[in-house]
């Protein structure tokens, strides 16, 4: 999907950001994934970006994120986002060392 970009740190994100921004994206359409869920929120928070949530996954996949693995739970929202079951995998990688995913996405 050409509306991921994998980032080291959170400069590198915001950078990424103010590129889909001006792709004509809105904040409210811009995600950012961490694997750790604490760096992943303080990002979200700092950046001004949207927490994928109940309205991009459903109320189902919310629920059922509370008693999946954090890996499961990336994928998921990743899935969530238009990304394939393939694709989402391998982003999933990408943050089990420690990057970071931003995603724009008009369609969740």
């Amino acid at each position: 999907m050409e509306n991921v970009k994998v980032v080291e740190n959170g400069l590198e994100a915001k950078r990424e950001i103010e590129q889909f921004i001006m792709q004509g994206f809105t904040k409210d359409e811009i995600y950012l994934l961490a694997h750790d869920k604490n760096r992943s929120e303080d990002l979200t928070d700092s950046l001004d970006i949207e927490d994928i949530g109940v309205s991009e996954q459903g109320v189902f996949d919310s629920i059922a994120n509370v008693f999946r693995t954090r890996g499961d739970e990336l994928r998921s929202k990743l899935e969530s986002l238009g990304l394939s079951k393939v694709e989402a995998e391998q982003y999933e990688e990408e943050l089990d060392q420690g990057r970071v995913v931003v995603v724009a996405s008009k369609s969740a």
